[in-house]
């Protein structure tokens, strides 16, 4: 979908200013946002990734969160074959491990959404619980029932449940390496608004993974423990 950012602060934010330097591993050309045009690109991205020091207790405390609410995201994994890593890191974006919320953009969770997408899920209240809700997110974006959630893939799904449009500015998305050498700055405010001075504030969803991956919570960047 064309959604380019979270609703919402996140309470894991800070507003330290970026002191390592970006990355300048060279990327392979972008030629379009298919997984065939995008998969090196990723395995690239990750390789280089390093946290920045600045926001490295950030980064532990949006972990903590993910594991923190893993009992109720195994409850949708069970549901939809998503990995529970994957529904978390999306809980934490779209709305702050906040379950009053829905999981497809953090709109309020009593009534249907109200942003991009719009009207989710077409059948609510009654059910009117995150679970309900969170299936929903999952099964909409097309993620559920399927096998293949190896390290390019889980991206490449992150990236889509976001937006592609950070590629037609140059930038890789926050959505993915806020908080590491792969980003500094430029993002979307709002659907369709974009910012090249504005640094996001929210923890990129690769960054947390690789966190996850580095200790232990994960045995590869892409199967559950």
């Amino acid at each position: 979908m064309a959604r380019t950012a979270a609703a919402g602060a996140n309470p894991l934010e800070a507003g330290a200013a970026p002191s390592t330097p970006p990355s300048t591993t060279p990327l392979p050309p972008f030629t379009g946002t298919k997984f065939s045009q995008l998969r090196e690109r990723y395995e690239v991205l990750w390789k280089g990734c390093v946290v920045r020091p600045e926001r490295a207790a950030l980064v532990a405390k949006v972990r903590a969160a993910v594991l923190k609410g893993r009992p109720r995201y195994d409850a949708v994994a069970s549901a939809t074959g998503a990995p529970w890593w994957f529904i978390g890191i999306v809980h934490g974006l779209e709305g702050n491990f906040k379950f009053n919320t829905h999981l497809h953009n953090g709109d309020p969770l009593g009534v249907r959404t109200v942003q991009v997408p719009r009207g989710r899920p077409p059948v609510w209240n009654p059910p009117s619980d995150w679970a309900s809700s969170a299936i929903d997110a999952v099964t909409y974006e097309g993620f559920a029932h399927l096998t293949d959630w190896s390290l390019a893939r889980s991206l490449f799904r992150f990236e889509g449940f976001n937006g592609f449009g950070y590629y037609g500015r140059s930038v890789n998305s926050p959505y993915l390496w806020s908080f590491s050498n792969q980003y500094l700055k430029g993002k979307y405010s709002h659907d369709h608004g974009y910012d090249p001075d504005l640094v996001s504030e929210q923890c990129g969803a690769a960054v947390v993974l690789k966190a996850m991956v580095a200790a232990g919570d994960l045995a590869d960047p892409g199967v559950a423990p």
